[in-house]
């Protein structure tokens, strides 16, 4: 049985461990996939997916991360302060009156609209200082970008500014770990290569061409440009966010997530569960009850849906998932015990449960998953 981290003496026993060992093997080997002339941009936004920016962007840097990618500039400022010094990208780009913000702690924002270019270079201008930003030119995403059909008045405005510097373009796929939308992603390739073009004979000279994420990182050589944009794949999360008809590297999972047993019971057959009574006996049963529920991040939809790993055999969950308890049918596992490790994502033994297989039980994605793991978790770093 599995030692509970000391640092939870005292308190419950419910917490997150995050394996930095294979977050940085998951880089190494998309860094090798990629070779020597792409640099790659892990995307720590969202608190690294749910894993923890900061410890995670510190064993990244470590490990030889040549940008990181930043939803907010409030993400990049909170990396500045925890000492990261590698380049921060700002992929939302910022909000108005976020303009001294970005210049202070020397991040790099992405500009999709005239108003926040022409703020930038006021701010810079008042600080006496040249700030880079990167343009992302919408090809099909529909979310953020300067369209196509605007890119030549844009960068007719983008010349006549002194204190922001044009020194990376981009643009995002909407479908890349689809194969059945191949055709789609080719024609915002297509789009892209136009624009970038447009760019250069405009007089600009980005240093930094992107736009593969994940999926187009592991699967079109052709899309990687010098810089590449990996989210999922570094954190070992890949079954629902890349292109499976090619093969996967040896990504290895980072988060797990555990708790303990904490009450044992017998209930007699036709006993009632839970809130609602959605859950009644078929047998009498042996039920566990955990410290754990939806305010953690188990979500509420896995209410008689979900499963668990104790003593390595599954358990189904039982009853509706509340706010922190969470109900679980042993009856079939031999031996449990309280105090005994319960697995909601992770492996023990021969089992294994994944955020992706949580994720399809939901009709949703795995990064919500890691993501809706709340702050009350606390994160081991192994």
């Amino acid at each position: 049985m599995r030692l509970p981290p000391s640092s939870l003496d005292g308190r419950r026993p419910t917490w997150a461990e995050i394996d930095l060992s294979s977050l940085a093997h998951n880089f190494r080997v998309t860094k090798e996939e990629v070779g020597p002339g792409v640099s790659v941009m892990p995307a720590v936004k969202a608190d690294a997916y749910g894993h923890g920016a900061v410890e995670c962007a510190r064993a990244l840097e470590r490990a030889g991360a040549d940008w990181f990618g930043v939803a907010l500039p409030e993400e990049g400022a909170r990396l500045r302060d925890a000492g990261v010094r590698s380049p921060i990208l700002c992929l939302g780009g910022f909000w108005k009156g976020q303009e001294e913000l970005v210049i202070s702690r020397e991040l790099t924002p992405v500009i999709f609209c005239e108003e926040s270019l022409e703020r930038l270079d006021a701010a810079a201008r008042a600080a006496r200082e040249v700030v880079d930003y990167h343009l992302k030119v919408d090809t099909g995403m529909g979310r953020l970008g300067v369209p196509p059909g605007r890119l030549e008045s844009f960068l007719d405005a983008a010349s006549g500014l002194e204190n922001a510097r044009l020194d990376g373009v981009m643009t995002h796929f909407a479908a890349a770990d689809d194969p059945l939308k191949s055709e789609f992603t080719n024609g915002q390739m297509r789009l892209f290569e136009r624009a970038l073009e447009l760019v250069r004979r405009r007089g600009h000279n980005p240093t930094w061409i992107h736009q593969a994420n994940s999926a187009a990182a592991h699967a079109r050589l052709q899309a990687r440009g010098n810089l590449i944009r990996p989210g999922g794949i570094i954190y070992g999360i890949w079954r629902d966010s890349t292109d499976r008809t090619v093969p996967p590297l040896d990504w290895r999972p980072v988060l797990s997530l555990h708790t303990r047993v904490v009450l044992l019971k017998t209930v007699p057959e036709g006993a009632p569960l839970g809130y609602g009574c959605t859950f009644v006996a078929q047998r009498e049963s042996r039920i566990a009850t955990l410290p754990i529920g939806y305010n953690d991040g188990l979500r509420r939809g896995l209410s008689n849906l979900g499963r668990v790993i104790v003593r390595g055999e599954f358990a189904p969950v039982v009853g509706r998932i509340s706010m922190d308890l969470t109900m679980i049918d042993v009856t079939g596992v031999e031996g449990v015990e309280a105090g005994d490790e319960v697995i909601i994502i992770g492996r023990q033994g021969e089992r294994e449960i994944t955020p992706e297989e949580i994720a399809a039980s939901l009709g949703t994605i795995s990064y919500e998953i890691t993501c809706g793991i709340s702050s009350r978790v606390p994160r081991f770093y192994v």
